[in-house]
């Protein structure tokens, strides 16, 4: 191995671990309760080694929301699969996996959907451009859903995001945070909101919650914006 192959294995070595403090400081005590000063001393790195690496916290908080969406959208083998698989039934496994991502990563999870105090990263759209494709491709398979009779016509893409969404993470919340009574299994409790919801989308005359655009509202599975105030 040459000089210039170690020393870019040493400095990502040096971020992962920056990376992985912070993960665990922002999780444990709230994003706004760490400072630079606190996730070097867990590292025993001086401040200014971590401005070397980050600019500042809030560089940090998007290359760990990043690392996140990553996480979140799964690995080859899993969009694979998602591929073989009816438009409705892709929109239904697209769903399921942001349950399972907050039982697989849970403190990217809780930082991601939990933590009031993180910034918004739409600053920093063109890094979260996949996840943007991502989320188009949804979209174009909520629509086939709704052409095929899988989804009601009434409601829009964005409500569909939205109201699925936000169900499935409040299960994942009560789990997260022991709310859930003894003996009370959390994945039988997800699958039977995830069907509750989906079928529910028809079963009610009108939707009343109006959608705004979702780049702005808080993170729904596929939208790059990691907080709402």
């Amino acid at each position: 191995m040459g000089i210039k192959e170690r020393q870019e294995r040493d400095r990502e070595a040096v971020s992962r671990a920056i990376l992985d403090a912070a993960r665990d400081l922002f999780v444990r005590e709230g994003f706004e309760n760490v400072s630079i000063r606190k996730i070097a001393e867990l590292i025993e790195y001086s401040p200014a080694a971590i401005y070397g690496y980050f600019p500042s916290k809030n560089d940090i908080f998007t290359a760990l929301a990043e690392e996140g969406f990553r996480l979140l959208h799964g690995d080859d083998q899993h969009r694979a699969t998602l591929k073989a698989l009816t438009p409705a039934a892709r929109v239904r496994a697209i769903f399921w996996r942001l349950y399972v991502f907050s039982c697989e990563h849970p403190q990217y999870f809780a930082l991601m959907f939990v933590d009031r105090s993180v910034p918004r990263i739409s600053r920093e759209y063109e890094r979260f451009e996949f996840a943007q494709e991502i989320k188009h491709s949804l979209v174009a398979d909520i629509e086939a859903s709704k052409a095929a009779g899988d989804l009601p016509s009434t409601v829009t893409p964005d409500q569909v995001l939205r109201i699925v969404s936000s169900a499935l993470i409040g299960v994942a919340v009560l789990r997260l945070s022991d709310r859930l009574t003894p003996g009370e299994n959390a994945d039988a409790l997800a699958r039977d909101v995830l069907d509750v919801t989906l079928a529910g989308l028809g079963a009610v005359p009108s939707i009343r919650s109006v959608s705004a655009d979702c780049e702005q509202d808080r993170p729904t599975v596929l939208s790059p914006d990691a907080h709402v105030s």
